[in-house]
């Protein structure tokens, strides 16, 4: 049972919390079940009890795909019905979970659904940083009443509004369970986009995508084969490196932007592949070339300019690394030691820990707005008792209006104003 630091969280977690996500391959909705047992005065504890993947319907998968992958919805009405299959997919899923866990819903304390993302533009969809956003589908409400169980969703669209890229959301969870004060590591997930976790021993965690991983690969094979991914990379060992196409593949303005950064399917799909051939590539070929994309992609930062990519090419990319010494060494230990099966769950569990950090973010508002209301309610009664008693009266010192004192508003120099325009307008005079 891993140990999870609570801290991030406002306060100590217990009971039943349900995590969905759907991640930017879109190969099944990842579903798990966490017990949060709280210890007082020690960190609290994360149990996975169950982890599922439900597989998508078919013909969802493939308009969910097609619309990661740039293509534009038909119409508002598309748009409206996919958000709602989603959520019904994801509430699906989670009664399935539940049901295979022998758990009921008045169990479970809450629910984290990612839902899945359709597009990711944290540079704005012209690429000038003006109007960034991030969108994920798949309707919290609808699964809160499908499921009678409360649900937290959307949940990256804030950090974009704040400036940041509203991805990865692996770092923090990386931090609370795999850092160690004694060692730097580095944790690497490949999933249709390949992101690291840096985690220094300093605690200056950093986290950041490098590229495509497997959402070229799948999208390639189902093409041509009609298989939905590459099973044990057979398609790939039928054909050879091009390396001509890799520097066309490299020679690409994103892999130069330096971390943190961000990206998803609606930059890299086919049609950005298919401009980048001559026409001359055999289906295999490809494969090979996009299966050294995106291992050469996570090996180092494509920062050295054309020339270095070049060289690049005739060098594997298992030695071909431009990482810190550390975060190559770190990698290597962490993939001898080979992480337990349970840990694709990592992502879920993330899910959770922002969806609960939320939750516990908006009932401390509802609190406070709760005690500021108690409070406004109460002075109002206090002005409604001393109607009938005599109030002192002030003169404003910008119009002359007289106004009862207690209305007033004051400036530093103890002049006081009928309200704050005459303030600020006597401040300026």
């Amino acid at each position: 049972m891993p140990a999870l630091t609570a801290g991030p969280l406002g306060g100590p977690l217990d009971g039943l919390f349900v995590g969905l996500i759907s991640g930017t391959s879109a190969d099944g909705i990842d579903a798990a079940l966490v017990r949060f047992t709280h210890h007082p005065g020690d960190r609290d504890a994360v149990e996975l009890l169950l982890g599922r993947t439900y597989a998508w319907d078919d013909a969802l998968r493939t308009r969910l795909v097609a619309l990661g992958q740039g293509s534009d919805a038909q119409s508002l009405d598309e748009l409206g019905t996919l958000d709602v299959q989603i959520a019904q997919a994801f509430a699906d899923a989670t009664r399935r979970l539940l049901s295979e866990a022998g758990v009921a819903a008045d169990e479970v304390r809450a629910i984290g659904s990612h839902g899945q993302t359709v597009r990711h533009r944290p540079e704005g969809a012209r690429f000038d940083g003006r109007h960034p956003f991030t969108w994920q589908m798949g309707d919290g409400g609808l699964i809160a009443e499908r499921t009678g169980i409360a649900t937290a969703s959307d949940f990256r669209r804030r950090d974009v509004a704040a400036g940041g890229h509203g991805a990865p959301l692996l770092p923090a969870l990386h931090a609370a369970l795999l850092s160690n004060p004694d060692e730097d590591r580095a944790v690497l997930n490949l999933g249709g986009i390949a992101n690291f976790t840096l985690l220094p021993m300093d605690g200056h965690v950093r986290g950041f995508d490098t590229g495509p991983a497997n959402c070229l690969l799948d999208a390639w094979c189902l093409r041509h084969t009609g298989a939905a991914y590459d099973a044990g990379g057979s398609f790939a060992a039928q054909g050879e490196l091009d390396a001509e196409l890799l520097v066309r593949l490299l020679d690409e303005p994103w892999f130069m932007l330096p971390p943190p950064k961000s990206t998803g399917r609606e930059h890299f799909h086919l049609k950005w592949v298919e401009r980048r051939l001559d026409g001359e590539e055999s289906p295999a070929d490809v494969q090979a070339t996009l299966l050294e994309l995106s291992a050469i992609t996570v090996a180092g930062p494509a920062s050295a300019g054309a020339a270095a990519r070049r060289a690049a090419c005739s060098t594997p990319a298992r030695r071909c690394c431009c990482w810190p010494t550390w975060v190559r060494a770190s990698c290597s230990k962490w993939s001898s030691r080979a992480l337990p099966p349970e840990m694709k769950y990592l992502l879920v569990l993330a899910v959770l820990w922002v969806a609960i950090w939320l939750w516990r973010k908006n009932r401390r508002e509802e609190m406070r707005d709760a005690m500021r209301e108690r409070a406004a309610k109460a002075q109002q009664q206090q002005q409604r008792t001393a109607a009938g008693t005599p109030q002192a009266m002030v003169r404003c010192a910008h119009c002359g209006l007289h106004l009862p004192a207690t209305e007033a508003i004051a400036d530093p120099s103890g002049a006081v104003y009928c309200s704050t325009a005459h303030r600020e307008a006597a401040a300026r005079q």
